[in-house]
């Protein structure tokens, strides 16, 4: 389901648009708060921890889904219009399955690419699925991208995008793959908790008359979002 036969650019209230200049504001106002990376304190305890450490690597994992604002934006546009349990569970997987995969193979082969290009990438990701729930592919181009295809892709590069900066740290060889397999593990657990708490807010918000109404004014905020992402990792790609 998309908004392509139901919303129109010009029913987006002036309210929404002052929401927009705030996100804006917002996602300027901070450098490494805005960055898509690992807590300082969580850097620190990284570098200088050697030898199998589960359980701690486990809520590493937790809070940096928990807290990662672009896997929640896109998460959230992924699940805006899916109604059914089983549907989201596809979705979901097929993201983990990609956000997993390349952390693996990045942190374990040593490959990274530049942090920049590939967290202006992530912010692509949520523009693509905000104007995905649009419905401007079909209103622009005739054509539906298979969205299952782009959400596995898309968590390839969240993944790599995490595991850059994973090897940015230079973490010990010393119990490295237990670590990494229990920092997925809390990866997973995170994400299964913020998905839960986006589900029961769109649950009570879907039983509501105003769902359908601001839908279009939601996914334009989400777009927002992304773009400013994008447009301030491209600034400090070129500024480095």
């Amino acid at each position: 389901m998309n908004l392509s036969a139901i919303s129109r650019p010009g029913d987006i209230p002036p309210r929404y648009l002052v929401a927009i200049a705030l996100m804006v504001l917002l996602l300027c106002s901070g450098v490494e708060a805005w960055a898509h990376s690992v807590a300082e304190g969580d850097k620190g305890y990284i570098q200088e921890s050697s030898g199998v450490l589960f359980f701690p690597f486990i809520y590493l994992g937790a809070k940096h889904m928990v807290t990662g604002y672009d896997h929640l934006l896109f998460l959230f546009g992924v699940i805006f219009f899916l109604y059914r349990m089983k549907d989201i569970g596809i979705y979901v997987t097929l993201f983990a399955i990609g956000h997993s995969t390349t952390l693996l193979f990045g942190v374990l082969t040593g490959i990274s690419a530049n942090a920049y290009v590939i967290d202006a990438i992530i912010g692509l990701s949520v523009v693509y699925k905000a104007l995905d729930n649009l419905g401007a592919f079909q209103r622009w181009f005739g054509f539906q991208p298979n969205t299952k295809v782009a959400t596995l892709i898309f968590g390839f590069f969240h993944g790599f995008g995490l595991a850059t900066k994973i090897i940015e740290f230079q973490i010990a060889e010393d119990g490295l793959v237990p670590n990494l397999i229990a920092f997925n593990i809390g990866v997973e657990i995170g994400q299964l908790l913020a998905l839960g708490g986006i589900l029961i807010a769109m649950g009570f918000w879907r039983r509501t008359g105003s769902f359908m109404r601001h839908a279009f004014a939601a996914n334009v905020l989400l777009m927002t979002a992304g773009f400013v992402l994008v447009g301030y990792q491209l600034a400090g790609l070129t500024v480095s």
